[in-house]
């Protein structure tokens, strides 16, 4: 494929190795990569959640990033911390200076709390090569917080990405290039293993022939985008290990949706349960589209089913007239999609997203929708009262009831403990 007009850039990729389960390690005392270390909801209740896992627990025993707390054996190693989320993101704060000292602030692009893009072509006469510059970098944090980290260097950021994922996370630094694709990772399998593609999307591709990533790149690019429109494009691209987007510009591309997704802390089998967390949940979708002065148009619900049905679930969209980000026009699309297509099962997983996005600017006024500027009026001024004085401040009355979840999570941060 013609390479002259591809980016090449020196572009790190920087990652903490298992990042809130080694903060949580070394304020405990402990070697992040040696311990036995496993960060819990809510150490009180046996189904909580394991948000992280140090990475022996991981591989010695299983535990991972979703696992529940009675899957944990009883073995006097294993430490059980319940989270800190202040003080990761203070962490994460202070890991973002270190960078500073490299590179400015408009070449780093914070991909996640514990993951980081920094472009450092214009550092080479200060600090010496991408290589040199990514030691010192992996060192500065290995000696101030006694983080491990993992940088992958790519001559754009989807091979740092995948240099990353695929090699650095195994050995420390990694570097791709252009020439390293058909070597490095056309041989990939499952594809799920590549950035970007999920085991939904893998089944499809399987279904259609494609195993690895090379058969991928050599897959008629007129058929993946027959089939899958700009997604196909996308992926066709990237299995070339090519990509144009440019440090700065990654979340304002990527923000397609606003959604929320919730793995229940127990089964839900009555249908008026279900709604009140549904309820709850359209509120806080709502909320961050008005935070961003979005609208949407299409309104997606899903739902998944215990494992007592046997996993599966439904997913489902419409997409309206006038475009929203109001709490009630969210929760009746969404209660439409939930009475048409659930039929009494047990629910352990619900997720509602709001996409097909544009700017909040005038109100399409109604005839049949007289009082739809006072909703709308009213969602920004709850967002203020909310954002002054706390989000438990106020509360719809479901979150009050027993299936109600609002209330337990306006006492965390990040979906946590604090």
């Amino acid at each position: 494929m013609n390479d002259l007009a591809l980016p090449k850039e020196n572009i790190l990729c920087i990652d903490i190795k298992s990042f809130y389960a080694s903060c949580a390690a070394v304020m405990h005392g402990l070697n992040p990569l040696e311990c036995y270390l496993a960060v819990i909801s809510d150490k009180e209740r046996k189904g909580s959640l394991v948000l992280a896992a140090s990475p022996k627990l991981k591989k010695e025993f299983g535990i991972r990033t979703g696992s529940r707390l009675f899957e944990i054996p009883d073995d006097p190693r294993i430490v059980l911390v319940e989270p800190n989320m202040e003080t990761y993101l203070r962490i994460s704060t202070e890991i973002t200076k270190v960078f500073y000292r490299y590179v400015p602030k408009e070449s780093i692009q914070t991909y996640s709390v514990d993951e980081s893009f920094l472009k450092v072509d214009g550092a080479f006469h200060l600090w010496g090569d991408s290589e040199t510059i990514a030691r010192k970098i992996k060192d500065d944090l290995e000696r101030e917080f006694q983080l491990p980290a993992a940088i992958g260097i790519g001559s754009n950021m989807l091979l740092a990405k995948l240099a990353l994922d695929l090699e650095a996370k195994k050995t420390g630094i990694a570097r791709w290039t252009y020439e390293d694709v058909p070597e490095k990772l056309w041989p990939v399998s499952p594809l799920s293993s590549m950035w970007g593609i999920g085991k939904r999307l893998e089944k499809t591709l399987n279904r259609m022939g494609i195993f690895t990533v090379g058969q991928l790149a050599n897959y008629p690019l007129d058929v993946l985008k027959a089939k899958f429109g700009i997604m196909g494009v996308q992926l066709y691209y990237h299995a070339w290990g090519i990509d144009l987007s440019h440090i700065g510009a990654l979340v304002s591309e990527n923000q397609k949706s606003f959604g929320n997704s919730q793995i229940l802390l127990k089964d839900y089998t009555r249908e008026e349960d279900i709604q009140h967390v549904l309820l709850e949940m359209c509120e806080e979708v709502a909320r961050r589209a008005r935070e961003h002065k979005k609208v949407g148009k299409t309104i997606s619900l899903s739902i998944g089913f215990s494992h007592k049905e046997n996993g599966g679930g439904f997913a489902r969209s419409r997409t309206r007239e006038e475009p929203t980000n109001s709490t009630m026009e969210l929760y009746e699309t969404c209660l439409a999609l939930f009475r048409e297509h659930y039929n009494g099962q047990t629910v352990r997983q619900i997720s509602v997203s709001l996409s097909h996005l544009s700017d909040d600017g005038e109100l399409q006024l109604s005839l049949f929708e007289p009082n739809r500027w006072r909703q709308k009026r009213l969602g920004y001024v709850v967002d203020r009262l909310r954002r002054k004085y706390g989000s438990h401040i106020l509360l719809r009355a479901v979150s009050y009831t027993e299936a109600g979840t609002s209330r337990r999570r306006a006492r965390l941060m990040g979906g946590h403990k604090i």
